[in-house]
Formats: C-alpha cells, structure tokens, sequence
C-alpha cells in the first residue's frame, strides 16, 4: 500500500514536470486589480503548489487524533 502511493506520487509529479515545461508562452493573470505577466509554467507552477500546500494543510488537522476530555470516557482494562 505504501509503495503504491509512492509510485502514483512519482507519476504524478513527473507528468506535472512535462505538463509545467510545455507550457513556456507568456500569460496575462488578473489578480483583483493588477494584471502580472509572467510564464504560463510559473502559473501552473504557482496553482500546484497552493493546491499541494492547501491539501496538506486541510488534511493535517483531519490526521490528528482527538483527546477524551471526559475521563469518565477512557477505555478500561
């Protein structure tokens, strides 16, 4: 399982590198008032790092495991 997850991140993270490296042609991005030019593969670049900081960060409160507060609530032995 574990390796699994490793490959499909291999995967992923090469066909994102092809997909970043195609796209060399200069874009206009709107952001609320300004307009930035900048390399389309820096916006794609941009995008997937959010997304990968975003999902990381939403699933990291998710991961923890919460603490009883009521020790009357405490498995016995």
């Amino acid at each position: 399982m574990h390796k699994s997850k490793i490959y499909w991140a291999l995967v992923l993270s090469g066909l994102s590198a092809i997909i970043i490296a195609q796209n060399t042609a200069l874009v206009e991005t709107k952001v609320l008032f300004m307009t930035i030019t900048m390399p389309r593969a820096a916006l794609l670049a941009i995008t997937l790092l959010t997304g990968l900081v975003a999902g990381f960060l939403l699933t990291l409160g998710w991961s923890r495991k919460k603490k009883p507060s009521d020790p009357s609530n405490l498995p016995r032995k």
